[in-house]
């Protein structure tokens, strides 16, 4: 079964408030298994436009993904957020098929 994986993109315009998105989510990302894979850190842009923070989160399978997202605990925290970052979110499948070079 292919992971998914929560790809997030946005600026945090009010540090004091994300912190307490940060504390609100942590209950709902356990529940489902949340993984970060990034968590801002550097970063280099080469190609379009994007904005100064990015987080990868895998969770154990696509529905595992979707369900965090729409769970009541995570929407609170969804709630907070809003005040606090200008995000693009988007919830994706993972790959399990042939790689490059592989037969």
């Amino acid at each position: 079964m292919a992971k998914g994986y929560w790809i997030g993109n946005g600026d945090i315009t009010d540090p004091e408030t994300y912190k307490k998105y940060i504390e609100a989510n942590a209950e709902p990302f356990a529940e489902y298994g949340a993984r970060f894979l990034v968590r801002g850190g550097d970063g280099e842009v080469v190609e379009g436009t994007f904005k100064s923070r990015t987080v990868v989160i895998e969770f154990d399978s696509f529905e595992q993904a979707v369900a965090c997202y729409h769970s009541d605990a995570y929407q609170k925290a969804q709630a907070i957020r809003q005040d606090a970052a200008d995000m693009n979110l988007l919830i994706v499948a993972g790959y399990d098929g042939p790689q490059p070079g592989e037969s």
